[in-house]
């Protein structure tokens, strides 16, 4: 696994031009959306492009507005190759904590893709247990327009997700802060004590 970092650009097909340029067919753009929240689960996805497939205006999720995902999550569902979402829940952040719980669910959202890929563009310093060619980029999502699809779909997904739960616990405000440690969010926890939902083992939580 080579480990790139390098100064902040627009996502581009270099490093998925790298790996054709190796052999690499169906190249999968890997990241994960929700490490950081008190409440919910972590959401992977994995997705495969079209080589040089037109997507204006795709970069890295946290750089978009919400209907800026919205609208290339729809796209990038119609255009790409394969598109593979996993959620692991609350309960296992729990058991195995959140950096393996992160692995198993960029793993299975790998196994979840229709068409088999060939090498892996990993977000991050991220290492996968597969026997596949894999690559992790720092800053990923803002350097391969694979990752950036990958980042977007997990951070939409679970968004929805999020919405869900604010349904389930109406008293954390989950539609807003996402599950995040905010000043209300954390007073809600003083004042309800934990739901569901929430990762017992976090600071903030426990």
């Amino acid at each position: 696994m080579e480990l790139s970092e390098t100064k902040r650009t627009r996502p581009s097909f270099r490093y998925e031009n790298e790996a054709a340029g190796s052999g690499a067919r169906r190249v999968a753009g890997i990241d994960e959306a929700g490490r950081g929240p008190l409440a919910g689960p972590v959401v992977a996805a994995a997705v495969i492009l079209q080589p040089m497939g037109d997507l204006p205006g795709l970069n890295d999720s946290k750089l978009l507005t919400a209907a800026a995902r919205e609208r290339l999550f729809r796209q990038i569902h119609e255009c790409a190759l394969a598109v593979a979402v996993s959620v692991v829940s609350p309960d296992t952040i729990d058991r195995i904590n959140i950096l393996q719980a992160t692995r198993m669910a960029m793993t299975e959202a790998v196994a979840n893709l229709t068409l088999s890929p060939d090498y892996l563009l990993i977000d991050g310093p991220i290492a996968l247990d597969l026997d596949i060619p894999q690559r992790a980029i720092i800053k990923g999502d803002r350097l391969s327009l694979s990752v950036a699809s990958a980042s977007i779909i997990a951070k939409v997904t679970r968004d929805r997700i999020m919405r869900e739960l604010h349904k389930q616990f109406p008293l954390y405000g989950f539609d807003r802060h996402k599950g995040y440690g905010t000043r209300a969010h954390l007073e809600a926890i003083k004042s309800h004590g934990p739901c569901p939902a929430h990762r017992k083992c976090f600071k903030g939580v426990k």
